[in-house]
């Protein structure tokens, strides 16, 4: 009762003194009681409910001391039920603060527990979410070219035998290519961070613009005319900025490859002091231009995957039929700290 109703608590144990004195009951250890309620009321409500119940409560123990003792020891007493009530109330205030501190420590320890478990899910769901990218990028690909170098054996193996090996020979690259890059996003759910480090594998796959030529040379096996131009000084590039212009470069020529029916590609790589500008433009049918964009949102995620890589480096992209024919894909990624 004291601890739910402190108040209406004190007010009944600073009347029993009173009432026992009145009664002429033997013994004096029933002045403790109202302490009891001064320390309730300071540690529920605190140091300033403490001291509004401690000053009533001395007035109240003087007089019940007094009609005991009598008119000839009250003074002698003041100091001590004084005391007393304030070491009461300060006790109280002490723990109530205590209380206090305890429990706003806990409300910041659960706060800071549920957001680390935000930001534990949210890095999972951004992990995941990068390594699905990655399965696209290489699987798109690598499917798509070899179903190209497929076709084109399959048409060439009875006139021209040494060009249909070719196809086979590049089919066979391609697909060691993709299973290392497969192997190695594979690598990465199964073992951690501090596992893969130690045993010096990559935690990505293969990647950036120093295998440009490479991803070229595959691309025009496949039939199809790379025109690349470097505009500015290139320069070494942050490793998330070189991995995704690489990846949107990759999806760019696969979505040519798959859907534009073109011959040609011109890809343009500007380097800016703070940016990097990639132009892919296709010199696919005017009528397979809208085609190209409408089949590549039908049938995968690829330009939606580009736009997320760009957006996550705080860039842009944008994909639509060119005014002169074709289809264009731009992308602008920030150079962070330039130099």
């Amino acid at each position: 009762m004291r601890r739910r109703y402190p108040i209406a608590a004190l007010l009944v144990l600073n009347a029993v003194p009173l009432v026992w004195f009145l009664g002429a009951y033997p013994g004096r250890l029933i002045t403790l009681a109202p302490l009891i309620g001064c320390y309730t009321l300071a540690a529920h409500q605190g140091w300033r409910w403490g001291v509004a119940g401690a000053v009533p409560t001395a007035l109240i123990q003087i007089i019940a001391i007094r009609v005991v003792l009598g008119d000839a020891e009250t003074a002698g007493v003041v100091p001590e039920v004084a005391l007393l009530v304030a070491t009461a109330g300060s006790a109280g205030a002490a723990v109530g603060y205590n209380r206090a501190v305890l429990a706003a420590t806990r409300a910041r320890f659960a706060r800071e527990a549920r957001s680390r478990e935000e930001r534990g899910r949210r890095i999972a769901a951004e992990e995941r979410l990068r390594i699905a990218r990655e399965l696209h990028d290489v699987f798109g690909h690598t499917m798509a070219t070899i179903s190209v170098q497929a076709g084109v054996g399959l048409h060439v193996i009875e006139q021209r035998p040494g060009q249909a090996r070719e196809a086979l020979t590049t089919i066979k690259k391609i697909c060691d290519e993709g299973l290392t890059d497969v192997k190695t996003i594979l690598g990465i759910l199964r073992t951690d961070t501090s596992t893969a480090e130690e045993a010096g594998q990559p935690r990505a796959p293969r990647g950036g613009l120093d295998r440009l030529s490479e991803l070229l040379d595959t691309a025009e096996a496949a039939g199809l005319r790379v025109e690349l131009t470097v505009d500015g000084d290139p320069r070494r590039l942050p490793a998330p900025v070189d991995l995704a212009a690489y990846r949107i470069v990759q999806e760019a020529l696969t979505n040519v490859l798959r859907h534009a029916g073109a011959r040609t590609v011109r890809l343009t790589l500007g380097h800016e002091p703070a940016r990097l500008l990639i132009r892919i433009h296709d010199d696919g049918p005017g009528t397979g231009a809208d085609t190209h964009h409408t089949e590549a949102e039908q049938h995968g995620h690829g330009i939606d995957g580009m736009r997320e890589r760009a957006r996550a480096l705080s860039g842009r992209l944008t994909a639509a039929p060119h005014p002169d024919g074709g289809f264009e894909v731009c992308a602008e990624l920030p150079v962070p700290n330039p130099r």
